[in-house]
């Protein structure tokens, strides 16, 4: 990969406390109460899982942010910072199986550095525009189908099977 491990969880902190010294701001980061306590619950029964599948978390920062927003989603960053909005379990009515199986989707995808995995496509895909850019003598055409060629090759097929790989793990730790 053409970034580190432990650059991707440094860029990935930063990200994770300015969404959440953003969401503090707007008085939407919830740090009590029963939507809290629940996901809390459900993190401290997931995370000593995920030892058989890297030693290494151990050491992790695991944290949990929950943010009082209609949107229906969960992340987990790189280095266990998990992310859930009140959205996804709300409007969906989650249980707390389902929720496990949510959070351990994404706590998935940082247990398999996917993460790092999509910066390094990126980089790779940025790196054959320009090589497409310099031989197609900055053609908007030619520069356009190098950009989406390098998409279909480098990102779509990796995410798809980052996607299934992160639902197989997912379903195991919860």
């Amino acid at each position: 990969m053409m970034i580190s491990s432990a650059e991707v969880d440094r860029l990935s902190a930063i990200s994770y406390n300015e969404q959440n010294q953003k969401a503090k701001q707007k008085n939407v980061l919830v740090t009590s109460g029963p939507t809290y306590d629940r996901l809390k619950f459900i993190a401290n029964r997931l995370i000593p899982q995920t030892e058989a599948f890297r030693d290494d978390t151990k050491q992790w920062d695991w944290r949990l942010t929950l943010i009082d927003a209609p949107v229906l989603n969960a992340t987990c960053a790189p280095g266990g910072k998990i992310t859930f909005y009140t959205g996804i379990i709300e409007e969906l009515k989650l249980n707390d199986d389902e929720i496990a199986a949510i959070m351990g989707h994404e706590i998935a995808h940082a247990l398999r550095e996917h993460g790092r995995e999509r910066v390094s496509q990126a980089m790779a895909q940025n790196l054959a525009v320009n090589v497409a850019m310099a031989a197609a003598g900055g053609y908007g055409s030619a520069v356009s189908a190098a950009n989406q060629m390098a998409h279909y090759v480098f990102v779509l097929p990796n995410s798809r099977e980052n996607e299934s790989e992160a639902d197989a793990i997912g379903l195991e730790l919860a």
